[in-house]
């Protein structure tokens, strides 16, 4: 598949905010704070009021500035750094163009439900602990140790309908919760959003821009561990996406139109605590990530950790600093961005309370840091609390940032 940026460009009342969804495995700071700086520089928006998401597509090139896990696998080559390098100035234009191409619009918005897709990849297994990605049919899976999202936010854009001819399509705004590494293997691809961007313009037509933002799916995925048959290739995102597709299509019966009112963005900088290392362990991670080369899922966990104590201790006790933003139209629509991959008990707990009817969260939005577990998660363990840059509370610091937000926006919608 091709890779894009793809772009919306909003305006209300001569206020302007952008969302960028980038078919690319994440985003980092600095690309967004240099293509933010293209974007002002060549539009009309503000920079503070661009929100740049990843879908999380694993087949997409690596980005530079990532992490020592990254660099390792490719993130300081020269092909990586770049790429990295012209990347915000795509970003720019791809902003720049969806700006020149303003149009009068009608906005509407309905929530759909796809409840047979995603599954919780965390399960508690037989023995008491709990496992990651335990395998299909695997007989020691006692249940799923947490949730799912079924929710699926559909945000919906046509030209003024006139007394000759209806509306024209011009953007599907998407939002769901769940990983898409699904394809696989070393070819370029978008992954299961490019498939139902496809389905999405197979039935508005091939002028159609579909956006995918990723919900909060940071401990959830494709694979259906009690269904024995395969789930990888370029035909399981297929799958994935005529599914997705149909709930899509599904609720464009159902959409409303969007009460309107002010165009609001609104962030907020927030300190996430470090996890404790120590001396020994920054040591021992040192020689793991140098000498590892145990191919086991012991190993491979061992890298993980080795990787992670070696992130924070380069850190020197510093802070995670990142950034929360809500972006608000009218007293019913808001966007939320969250900085990496984050448990879907965080973005259900944004949900719950949210004021707004409609609130779509883009999670590797702004910068990513990586796993953000929710705190009963860093008790049980594995993979990604092992991983996480942020210790035990930091996804609920998130949630109620994000709360405080959306309420100030909501009280202001009047205004």
């Amino acid at each position: 598949d091709d890779l894009y940026a793809k772009a919306l460009v909003l305006e209300q009342d001569n206020e302007r905010a952008a969302f960028v969804c980038l078919d690319l495995i994440s985003t980092t700071r600095s690309l967004v704070e240099r293509a933010r700086a293209a974007i002002e520089n060549s539009t009309r928006i503000n920079g503070a009021s661009v929100m740049i998401s990843a879908t999380h597509a694993h087949t997409g090139p690596e980005l530079a500035s990532r992490g020592r896990r990254s660099d390792a696998q490719g993130g300081q080559n020269e092909l990586t750094l770049n790429f990295s390098e012209k990347l915000p100035s795509l970003i720019a234009e791809s902003v720049r163009l969806a700006e020149q191409q303003l149009t009068p619009a009608r906005l509407s918005a309905g929530l759909g439900r796809e409840a047979h897709l995603s599954f919780n990849r965390r399960f508690y297994l037989r023995d008491g602990s709990v496992g990651w990605n335990p395998g299909k049919l695997n007989p020691n899976v006692v249940r799923p140790a947490g949730t799912i999202d079924p929710e699926v936010a559909v945000l919906y854009a046509e030209t003024l309908m006139t007394n000759r001819t209806a509306g024209r399509p011009l953007a599907t705004y998407v939002n769901f919760a769940m990983h898409p590494d699904t394809t696989g293997g070393n070819k370029y691809s978008a992954d299961y959003p490019g498939a139902l961007a496809r389905v999405v313009a197979g039935y508005k037509g091939p002028d159609m821009i579909t956006l995918f933002a990723n919900g909060t799916c940071g401990n959830i995925n494709h694979v259906d561990v009690n269904w024995g048959a395969p789930q990888s290739g370029q035909q399981e995102a297929q799958r994935i996406g005529v599914i997705l597709g149909a709930t899509v299509l599904q609720t464009y019966k159902s959409l409303a139109p969007i009460k309107l009112g002010a165009l609001r963005v609104r962030s907020a900088l927030v300190q996430l605590p470090l996890p404790e290392i120590t001396a020994a362990e920054v040591g021992q991670a040192r020689l793991d990530v140098k000498t590892s080369r145990d191919n086991s899922r012991d190993g491979f966990m061992k890298l993980v950790h080795g990787y992670k104590v070696l992130d924070i201790a380069a850190r020197e006790g510093q802070p995670q600093e990142v950034e929360v933003q809500v972006v608000a139209l009218g007293p019913e629509l808001a966007w939320v961005s969250l900085p990496g991959e984050i448990f879907v008990e965080l973005g259900l707990a944004i949900k719950k309370r949210s004021p707004f009817r409609y609130t779509l969260i883009a999670e590797l939005a702004n910068g990513s840091i990586g796993y953000i577990p929710d705190r009963r998660s860093y008790a049980e363990g594995n993979y990604e609390p092992v991983s996480a840059r942020c210790a035990a509370g930091s996804g609920e610091m998130l949630v109620d940032t994000a709360a405080k937000l959306l309420a100030e926006l909501h009280g202001a919608a009047g205004k």
